[in-house]
């Protein structure tokens, strides 16, 4: 990835929406030239895609924890993604080094809602123990940036 390709994934991070004409005169090429660049960025698996940012609290799920979570015996990671993958609520999940195996982010709709996905996700066979933080205050949340 060369420094034009840099600026093209900066462009589309910013808005990605943003037309090929338009980020061709940021980056000082013709459109067909971002799009041969953004097709290749996508095809080597630099760009993964397209999407819309939504606002969870809009939608109704403004309630989030991260979960530490401690597996019985050794496991694998893609073992602890099968059990977690149906559950609605797990936004995200990482292995981790440390005490846990992973951390799980939840979303939900209230404390209520939270506290059944807690024990759904404490429920699984797979699990030990978890420890959980609740978020109260997003601080900062910030996309990557190729140029960092």
């Amino acid at each position: 990835m060369n420094t034009i390709d840099q600026r093209i994934v900066s462009c589309l991070v910013a808005n990605a929406r943003s037309s090929y004409a338009e980020i061709g005169k940021v980056v000082g090429l013709s459109a067909p030239a971002v799009k041969r660049r953004v097709d290749r960025l996508l095809e080597t698996g630099i760009l993964r895609g397209f999407t819309a940012v939504v606002d969870p609290e809009a939608l109704g799920w403004g309630t989030e924890a991260f979960v530490e979570v401690t597996c019985q015996g050794n496991i694998t990671p893609a073992r602890i993604r099968a059990r977690l993958e149906p559950l609605p609520e797990v936004v995200a999940a990482y292995t981790v080094s440390g005490a846990a195996d992973a951390i799980v982010h939840l979303r939900a709709a209230d404390i209520h809602h939270l506290e059944t996905a807690l024990e759904r996700l404490r429920g699984l066979e797979i699990v030990d123990r978890t420890v959980s933080t609740v978020v109260l205050s997003r601080l900062l949340e910030r996309p990557p940036t190729p140029e960092s």
